[in-house]
């Protein structure tokens, strides 16, 4: 009897031995397959149960008749049986794929959902936006998308013409950081400089980046230095690269202006301006993606490129006889080739990720090179206007008689039989070419109990460098030269950025409701070279107008050439450490608190910290807040660019120059060595699901920005006011006019951002409305002037003016919105992109000077037309504007679609770029052409180019 007690106990010792198992399982989004963090996964019945890891794995003892329970916040709740296999994956259904998007920025724990996170973010698809637009580019796309999101498509502003910088809540682009994968990314070599928003500030090109290898962007609207580092004051860019493979995915779209108002071609005399067709700006362009699997364990590799090329566009006013009707415009003399210049891209990324087998290791890599070349005009010259002559900048024989070069100029209205030297111009060209390289590569995995680690290198290269084009050296002996070389090397520069990280995190399921704690270091290595032109393209070659006359201006026209004195190779290095902890207090109240410390080699040291927090008062609705430090390290760009232009004053060739930060003349002009802006920021607002597919997001906030860093205004040699030591430096390196990069303002940036999206399916159709809006302003609290350019009202005054001033707060419009409309059913889709661009005011260059008594005698003032003692303040007022966008979507087949739409299909325009009641130049003090751009439109968010037809075929594979 024993024994067979015994035997008994052996027998069902080993059923239960061997129905008990061990399962390793991994939740997923079902939609995008991402991984889904801090699930709750729990056995039916009992109190087993467990939270699965950053990865989405969790690990559980069960037995075969067990029922797992899977859950997560914004997603569907499933019960599972215990599956057979030991190892495999659970994909949960989203509430809506739109409202509760899982975002990994914002905090260096588990992702959220858009609506559980502590902060506000935007979740944006940029190849759903993409097909829907006629705008070829990632960067307008997301202007269209994203109302917090500045950029303004400049003309007339050199090399920014070329480059397209963004920010976030009308900071500078140099305060928005970027990240690819979670990685950061390069800045751009190139620093604004003259003529456009952002002047002195430096930021990375998102054009460079092709869109067919992005899945998604996330938008970080908040502060986020102390988990990030520099550049994150206004919040974070987080590209995704795709992950899809097996799939070809391709598409090719056409596209061009149809300005049927504003085109010169439309001018009562198009001669007096360079023309194209009436459908200008046509754009071709071809995107292609495709992925392949790699091993047997989920591996993957997915490239993704484009190619675009963009003609230009030639904008000008229709009516110019001001002879007999007085809402004409003159004759633009200053921009006779208004306009978007020509831009040909093309690139490609990769992204690629082999876990290896038998760990809990994947190796990871990411990279890719882009190309892109862009041709612009710069302003005219124009022979012997009398408002606009500028004969030393024109080739000419040894009398100083002009020596037309029919390639290159152009004469309008010509009396017949002769050359009427008066109606003779030029637009010199300019090229730009820019290399932009990236690599990264990384390990990471789970150790031990658990933890989540991430160690990865990161490099990337960007090249501007810039060439005359159809133009010419004027002072260049013998004088035959003049005309005959008309392409010059400038010069430009380069910058490397090599960063190395280590990330740790873990989850712990025990404590409170949950916590995740991260922590890291990086190390980042900067080398950026300004390298000069070839010697014509700055060379004063000695010729002058006519025997003993006046100098011919040096250097190439359009960009004068980068000079020996200006080059300069620098290198920096920056070690930081961060720790962050994101607390579940309970299932209602998230914390998170990180802090990070940093040094630089070339400034020192800095820290940075932040709280956010996010409780729900009820299922569905949420209030959330943040409190943070942040900084942005003053970039190589900024403290070593130089640049020595030319211009002729008063009959004398002049030269003028942006003085290099570590030089012994910024030192005598009181100015420090630049140091890293700090800010404080703070946000509050909440988020809201009343019912199923709607969602309300509602977030205010303010950040106090100090010491930011701007270009000052020129100052003279030999004026007595600024003192010997600066006169004597100016006059020891031949610089007659300098100018300064400088920690000078102190502003406060107040605004709201409000999001009201609406998704609905039903049967075989769907209706999305999704409106979002952002309202903010800047205040300049503080201008800090050096003591050297206090001494006088004028000196102080012009040390960052009112027109600069002016700039700064017209970084973004004061409100935006937008609102999109979709409506589809079966194979036909519907759609209307709304976009209202509020309103901002710049000013002019000041034609006349200020009534007696006035408040601010620095003002800059017009003189009214037939009047030469009536002035007012040259403010160009640029009132709010909505444009309308029209799409239309057809499924053809399951592989093939068609999109074709019109974009401002009302074709409206931004106000022009005058003072009405002086736009006459007869007084010489007229305030048309006094604009920035020079053109009749200023550079504005909306542009400026008019109706926009397009049309897309997509393949699916």
């Amino acid at each position: 009897m024993k024994g067979l007690l015994i035997a008994c106990i052996i027998i069902l010792s080993s059923f239960l031995l061997h129905a008990q198992k061990t399962i390793t399982g991994k939740i997923i989004d079902k939609q995008t397959g991402a991984p889904l963090s801090g699930a709750s996964v729990r056995v039916k019945g009992s109190k087993k149960g467990t939270s699965t890891t950053n990865e989405g794995v969790f690990t559980l003892p069960v037995s075969p008749n067990d029922i797992l329970i899977i859950s997560n916040i914004g997603y569907s709740q499933q019960s599972v049986p215990v599956p057979e296999s030991s190892t495999f994956n659970i994909p949960l259904e989203p509430l809506s794929s739109e409202l509760t998007q899982l975002v990994f920025v914002g905090a260096r724990g588990a992702a959220r959902t858009k609506t559980e996170s502590p902060v506000p973010i935007d979740v944006i698809h940029v190849n759903q936006v993409g097909l829907t637009t006629a705008k070829p580019d990632l960067m307008s796309q997301l202007n269209m998308a994203v109302p917090s999101f500045n950029y303004n498509k400049q003309s007339g502003g050199d090399g920014s013409d070329a480059i397209d910088f963004a920010s976030l809540r009308g900071l500078g682009f140099d305060q928005t950081l970027v990240l690819i994968n979670g990685k950061r990314r390069h800045l751009s070599a190139f620093v604004n400089e003259v003529g456009t928003r952002g002047r002195g500030n430096s930021g990375t090109d998102l054009n460079a980046i092709p869109e067919m290898a992005i899945d998604r962007i996330e938008i970080l609207r908040d502060g986020a230095s102390a988990q990030y580092g520099s550049d994150a004051i206004a919040g974070v860019i987080n590209i995704i690269l795709r992950k899809d493979i097996k799939h070809l995915n391709f598409n090719i779209g056409g596209s061009g202006y149809s300005d049927h108002k504003y085109n010169t071609l439309n001018s009562v005399d198009p001669s007096q301006f360079y023309t194209g067709s009436q459908i200008d700006g046509k754009t071709i362009s071809f995107g292609v993606d495709y992925g392949l699997p790699i091993g047997q364990h989920g591996g993957f590799i997915n490239v993704g490129g484009n190619f675009m090329s963009q003609g230009k566009t030639y904008r000008a006013v229709p009516d110019t006889n001001i002879s007999v009707n007085s809402q004409a415009l003159p004759i633009d003399i200053w921009r006779r080739a208004f306009g978007d210049g020509a831009v040909t891209s093309g690139g490609g990324l990769y992204n690629m990720e082999i876990p290896l087998a038998g760990t809990k290791t994947t190796f990871y890599s990411f990279g890719g090179y882009n190309y892109k070349h862009s041709n612009v005009y710069a302003w005219t010259r124009s022979w012997n206007n009398p408002h606009r002559a500028n004969p030393t900048k024109f080739p000419t024989d040894a009398n100083g008689d002009l020596v037309f070069v029919p390639d290159i100029m152009r004469v309008y209205d010509p009396t017949k039989g002769s050359l009427d030297t008066n109606n003779v111009y030029y637009n010199p060209q300019e090229d730009v070419y820019i290399k932009d390289l990236s690599f990264a590569a990384g390990f990471k995995g789970t150790l031990g109990d658990n933890w989540d680690w991430d160690l990865s290198n990161n490099t990337g290269y960007n090249d501007f460098h810039y060439w005359g084009n159809k133009t010419f050296n004027a002072s260049l002996l013998p004088y035959a030269d003049e005309a005959t070389k008309t392409r010059f090397d400038d010069g430009g520069f380069s910058f490397l950025q090599n960063t190395a990280n280590l990330d740790i995190s873990k989850h712990f399921s025990s404590i409170a409701s949950g916590v995740t704690v991260s922590f890291g270091g990086e190390y980042r290595y900067e080398k950026y070279k300004l390298y000069a032109g070839e010697v014509d393209s700055y060379l004063a070659g000695g010729a002058t107008l006519g025997p003993g006359g006046t100098a011919k201006a040096s250097g190439s026209e359009g960009y004068p050439g980068y000079q020996p004195s200006d080059a300069s190779t620098v290198s920096r290095t920056n070690v930081s450490g961060y720790a962050d902890m994101t607390l579940d207090v309970t299932r209602a109240w998230l914390v998170d608190i990180a802090e990070r410390f940093e040094n630089y080699s070339d400034f020192g040291f800095v820290a940075t910290q932040k709280v956010a927090s996010r409780y729900k008062l009820t299922d569905n609705f949420n209030i959330r807040g943040s409190v943070s430090t942040g900084f942005r390290a003053p970039t190589l760009q900024q403290l070593n660019f130089s640049n020595t232009n030319t211009n002729i004053i008063n009959g004398n060739l002049v030269y003028s120059k942006l003085v290099p930060n570590y030089s012994s003349v910024a030192r005598a002009a009181g100015i420090p060595k630049l140091t890293q802006e700090t800010s404080t920021n703070a946000s509050l607002g909440f988020t809201w699901q009343p019912i199923h597919n709607l969602a309300i997001t509602v977030d205010g906030y303010s950040i106090q920005i100090k010491n930011r860093v701007v270009i000052s205004g020129q100052y003279a040699a030999g004026d007595p006011t600024l003192g010997a030591p600066l006169n004597n430096a100016l006059a020891a390196q031949g610089i007659q006019y300098a100018q300064f990069f400088a920690n000078a303002v102190n502003t406060r940036n107040n605004g709201l951002d409000v999001v009201v999206d609406y998704n609905v399916h039903w049967g075989t159709a769907h209706f999305r409305a999704l409106l979002a809006g952002n309202i903010q302003g800047i205040k300049i609290n503080k201008v800090n002037v050096p003591s050297t350019f206090s001494g006088s009202a004028s000196d102080s005054a012009n040390f960052f003016s009112d027109r600069e001033q002016y700039f700064l707060k017209a970084s973004a419009p004061k409100d935006k919105f937008s609102l999109n409309l979709e409506y589809g059913v079966k194979q036909i889709t519907f759609g209307t992109h709304i976009t209202y661009f509020g309103g901002l005011k710049t000013l002019g260059f000041g034609e006349t000077a200020p009534p007696a008594g006035v408040a601010d005698p620095f003002f800059p003032y017009v003189a009214l037309d037939n009047s030469q003692t009536t002035a007012v303040p040259e403010i160009f007022n640029f009132r709010g504007k909505a444009t309308t966008d029209l799409y239309a979507s057809y499924k053809i087949n399951r592989n093939v679609a068609l999109t074709i739409g019109i974009d401002n299909i009302f074709n409206v325009h931004p106000d022009k770029s005058v003072v009405p009641g002086s736009v006459s130049l007869a007084t010489g003090t007229s305030s048309w052409g006094d604009s920035e751009s020079g053109g009749p439109f200023d550079a504005v968010q909306m542009g400026f180019n008019g109706m926009r037809l397009f049309g897309k075929l997509i393949f699916n594979f």
